[in-house]
């Protein structure tokens, strides 16, 4: 019987674990140079669940190495952890936190903010990661070349021409 009991235990925790998801809200996102986006993955959570284990790893994979973009670890923010890219351009909204979301804003979009961005997150409920892709383009004004007039001006000068010669006969 009281093996029964602790198999019960032990399954109902290993379902619960097993309920654990981080899902992204857009699997792509859209963006110009110069802009700012909002950033936004969710994950499972347990009401009141205890804040100190949650640790929050959110990055941008490129072929080069891998940018960190923002990180908590045991509850708490480590800003001193985020790559330089990304310094004084990401805001993440504490307030949505406890709702199982990650939200973060970031600003002065570039080019070299596109790939795809990771977000690994560990609580005592689970572990899990979401992923998605963002194109940063170059802002309008930069994608039109600037063009001399290939065709001379000729308003508001007046040509003189004088002759001076003489006809023999």
């Amino acid at each position: 019987m009281i093996c029964r009991i602790l198999l019960l235990i032990i399954l109902n925790s290993c379902l619960c674990a097993a309920t654990f998801v981080v899902n992204v809200t857009q699997s792509s996102y859209q963006a110009e140079e110069n802009h700012s986006i909002t950033l936004e993955w969710t994950f499972t959570i347990t009401p009141d669940g205890p804040w100190r284990d949650l640790f929050i790893y959110c990055s941008l994979l490129t072929p080069r190495k891998e940018l960190i973009l923002y990180q908590v670890h045991d509850g708490v923010e480590v800003s001193e952890s985020q790559d330089e890219q990304f310094s004084g351009r990401v805001q993440s909204d504490k307030d949505v936190l406890r709702e199982g979301r990650i939200r973060l804003h970031v600003s002065r979009l570039r080019t070299e903010d596109s790939g795809e961005y990771y977000c690994d997150v560990n609580t005592d409920d689970g572990s899990g990661s979401g992923r998605f892709h963002l194109n940063v383009s170059a802002a309008a004004d930069q994608l039109q070349p600037h063009t001399e007039n290939p065709e001379p001006d000729h308003r508001g000068r007046i040509g003189l021409y004088f002759f001076s010669g003489s006809i023999r006969n």
